[in-house]
């Protein structure tokens, strides 16, 4: 079972303003390949707060890709690369992962990708009913997961962890996880 764990930041509020993205391919559990790039925001407008959760700043990305490109010429052709099936997203908080796709495609006219996704927080809460917590810093560190937060490639590489760790703790694979009922929905 292929799927790709994602995870974007956003330079503001606004769901075109990806300043970030980080994909990791996983199969059966096991992270094989990954890619990640700055972006150019649609808009070069970023709210301070958000810089000081991610780091990510106007001169990090001003030389960057913007959104069309770095979808196009990284990311399409790295998802391209699973062998068979749909394309499969898991992001920990997916509605605002799969929000900043539909956005950023819906503001340069870009289709929106021919995907599924499954929410890994979602999925975190069923399989750990008793937790305080379900962000993804808390389940990292009660996992002993060490990962930079707020970095998208190593959040996306966390996400995939905790799938696989959350499809354990319920007794399914990643495929018997998937084809439950309303796990998978469409991007």
């Amino acid at each position: 079972m292929e799927y790709f764990a994602i995870d974007f930041e956003t330079a503001n509020e606004y769901p075109n303003s990806a300043c970030s993205v980080g994909v990791v391919k996983f199969e059966d559990g096991v992270e094989k390949d990954s890619v990640y790039t700055l972006i150019k925001p649609a808009k070069m407008y970023f709210r301070p707060d958000f810089t000081d959760i991610h780091g990510i700043s106007y001169g990090d990305v001003r030389n960057s890709p913007q959104f069309p490109e770095a979808w196009q010429t990284m990311v399409e052709p790295f998802l391209e690369s699973r062998k068979d099936g749909p394309i499969v997203f898991v992001a920990h908080n997916a509605r605002f992962d799969m929000n900043v796709i539909r956005g950023s495609c819906g503001y340069y006219g870009m289709p929106v990708p021919d995907a599924q996704y499954a929410c890994t927080l979602q999925i975190a809460r069923k399989a750990w009913k008793g937790f305080d917590s379900h962000r993804l810093a808390h389940l990292a560190e009660r996992f002993g997961i060490v990962y930079d937060a707020h970095n998208a490639l190593a959040d996306s590489q966390t996400c995939g962890k905790i799938l696989s760790l959350a499809a354990k703790e319920l007794g399914l694979s990643e495929e018997d996880l998937f084809a439950q009922k309303k796990i998978l929905k469409k991007v």
